[in-house]
């Protein structure tokens, strides 16, 4: 039981190419999705921020 344990994690390479994939989508996904709502979100802040100050 054992070897059979001991034996199959050392074939265990795992899937580099899979998770360098899913980092890069991943990035990809957060960089389109900051420029499309940067703006907006910009907006939105200075809004804020302008009401707390009382438009000082």
């Amino acid at each position: 039981m054992r070897n059979l344990l001991k034996q199959r994690f050392e074939d265990e390479r795992g899937d580099v190419p899979g998770w360098v994939l899913i980092t890069l989508m991943t990035a990809g996904l957060v960089i389109v999705i900051w420029g499309l709502a940067g703006p907006a979100l910009s907006g939105v802040f200075d809004q804020a921020i302008s009401r707390v100050l009382g438009g000082v």
